[in-house]
C-alpha cells in the first residue's frame, strides 16, 4: 500500500490529504510541526478555481456557513476617487462563488474533514521534518523530530512519497536547495487584522485603495450577527518599512499594537468604509516584511515534490496564495491517481503547475491587478473626476483580464470544469 507523508497541516497539506484521499489512496500521514493545528492568521479570498476543487471534496456547504460570497471588488485612489468596479465570483458569471473567509475557519473546516474521512491518526502534531535524503531509487527517506528538540521522533522513514506543503520557510524546499537563505524582502511592510464592525459600517464589497507607495484592502468575511448586527472585516495595509529590526521575514504571527501604524490612514474613508474606524475596532494585528521567494527551475526530486507556498511562495496579491495552494493540491493527487509510476507522477503534477505559478510570481511582483491604483496615481497624483481620463476602460479591462488568465480563474476557464476531476478511486 503506498505511504504519502505530506510536511505540513496547513491548507496546501490538509487539501492535499483530502484530495488524495478522494482519489483512493489510503495511507496518508501528515505531520505538523505545531504543537496542534490551531485556527490562526487573518482572512482569506478564495477564488472560484479553488471553490470549484473545494466544491468537489464535498466542502462548499461547510464553508458557506462561515464565509461570504464576494460580489464586487472596487479600486480606490488614495484620494477617494473611484478607479473601478468588478463583478466577483456569480456576479460576474462564474458557477462558483468567490469566498472571503477567516484563514483560521477554513483550516477548521479542513482539519475536521481529514479527522472524519481519514481517521484522527492522520495527523501527527507537534513532529518537524530534520533531515531528508533521497535514496538511488528517488525514495524519500525523511528524518523527523520532536518540534522541541527532544531528540528524533524515530528513525529515518521512507514514505513511497513525500509532500513538502510546509509553508514558506519549508525545511523540505530548504532540504532539496541547501543554502537557499532567508526569503527574499522588498521593502515592504504589511500589518493584518480583524475587526468586528457595525454592519452598516462594514460595506457589503472588498475594496483595495492607496497609490504606488501605501496600499489598503478591507472586506467583510462572515454575515452580521448577533443583537449587535456585527460582522467580522478583513484588514491588509502596506507601505514601505523604516525599520523591520527582528522582524521574522515570513512570519505572519509577529503581534503589534494597531498604534504603531494607524496614524498612517487617518482619513482614508471609501463609499462609507472608514480605514480609521475599522483599525479602532481590531484587538490586535500583526506585521511582517513583504517576501517571496525566487522562482524554482525545479519542484521535483525523485519521490518528493512541493506545493502551496512551500513551491512558490508569492506575494499577498490577487488573492492567489491559498487559492494555488488548494489547486496545487488537487493537481498533485490527479497526477497521482492517474500515473502509477510515483516519480512520473509527480514529473507530471510539475510540468502542469511549475510554470503558470513561476509568471504568477512575477506578476505579483509587477503589482498584478493591484497595478491600476499605482497607475492611478501617477497619472493623477492630484485626484481625479472622471477615471477615464487617467485610465481607459479597455485598459483596465486588460489588466485584469491578463492577471486571471494566468491564474487560471478567468470564466472560461473555471467554468469549463475541473481539470483535475478524478477517476475512479486508485487501488493503492
Amino acid at each position: 500500500m503506498t505511504h504519502i507523508m505530506i510536511a505540513g497541516g496547513g491548507i496546501a497539506g490538509l487539501t492535499a490529504a483530502l484530495s488524495l484521499h478522494a482519489a483512493g489512496f489510503e495511507r496518508i500521514t501528515v505531520v505538523e510541526a505545531a504543537r496542534e493545528i490551531q485556527p490562526l492568521g487573518a482572512g482569506l479570498n478564495i477564488m472560484p478555481n479553488a471553490v470549484r476543487e473545494l466544491d468537489a471534496l464535498g466542502l462548499l456547504g461547510r464553508l458557506d456557513e462561515c464565509a461570504v460570497r464576494t460580489g464586487e471588488l472596487r479600486y480606490y485612489h488614495r484620494g477617494g476617487g473611484l478607479i473601478s468596479r468588478e463583478p466577483r465570483g456569480l456576479a460576474a458569471g462564474y458557477l462558483w462563488p468567490q469566498l472571503s473567509i477567516h484563514r483560521g475557519d477554513l483550516q477548521r473546516v479542513l482539519a475536521d474533514a481529514v479527522r472524519d474521512r481519514l481517521g484522527s491518526d492522520a495527523v501527527v502534531a507537534g513532529v518537524r521534518v530534520a533531515g531528508l535524503e533521497t535514496s538511488p531509487d528517488g525514495r524519500p527517506r525523511v528524518l523527523l523530530a520532536h518540534r522541541e528538540g527532544r531528540g528524533a521522533a524515530g528513525a529515518f522513514l521512507g514514505p513511497d512519497v513525500l509532500i513538502g506543503a510546509d509553508g514558506i520557510r519549508s525545511a523540505v524546499r530548504a532540504a532539496l536547495n541547501p543554502g537557499e537563505g532567508e526569503p527574499p524582502w522588498n521593502g515592504m511592510l504589511v500589518w493584518r487584522g480583524v475587526s468586528r464592525v457595525p454592519a452598516h459600517r462594514a460595506g457589503t464589497f472588498m475594496f483595495i485603495a492607496g497609490d504606488d507607495r501605501q496600499k489598503a484592502v478591507v472586506y467583510p468575511m462572515t454575515h452580521a450577527s448577533g443583537p449587535d448586527r456585527h460582522v467580522l472585516v478583513n484588514w491588509a495595509l502596506a507601505m514601505p518599512a523604516t525599520d523591520v529590526a527582528g522582524a521574522a521575514r515570513g512570519d505572519w504571527n509577529r503581534p503589534v499594537p494597531v498604534a504603531k501604524f494607524a496614524h498612517h490612514y487617518a482619513g482614508w474613508e471609501f463609499d462609507g468604509v472608514g480605514v480609521p474606524e475599522v483599525l479602532a475596532a481590531a484587538e490586535r494585528a500583526f506585521e511582517y516584511p513583504m517576501v517571496d521567494r525566487e522562482p524554482l527551475a525545479r519542484w521535483t526530486h525523485g519521490r518528493t515534490t512541493l506545493i502551496g507556498d512551500a513551491a512558490h511562495a508569492m506575494y499577498p496579491i490577487g488573492s492567489n496564495g491559498a487559492t494555488q495552494s488548494i489547486v496545487d493540491a488537487r493537481a498533485l493527487a490527479h497526477a497521482l491517481a492517474t500515473h502509477p509510476d510515483r516519480a512520473e507522477a509527480l514529473a507530471a503534477y510539475e510540468r502542469d503547475r511549475r510554470p503558470a505559478m513561476t509568471e504568477l510570481q512575477l506578476a505579483n511582483r509587477r503589482q498584478g491587478p493591484e497595478v491600476v491604483i499605482a497607475l492611478a496615481h501617477t497619472r493623477a497624483p492630484d485626484g481625479f473626476t472622471d477615471v477615464a481620463d487617467v485610465i481607459p476602460p479597455s485598459e483596465l479591462a486588460e489588466i485584469a483580464s491578463r492577471y486571471a488568465t494566468t491564474g487560471a480563474f478567468d470564466p472560461a476557464t473555471v467554468n469549463a470544469g475541473s481539470p483535475y476531476e478524478l477517476p475512479q478511486p486508485a487501488r493503492s
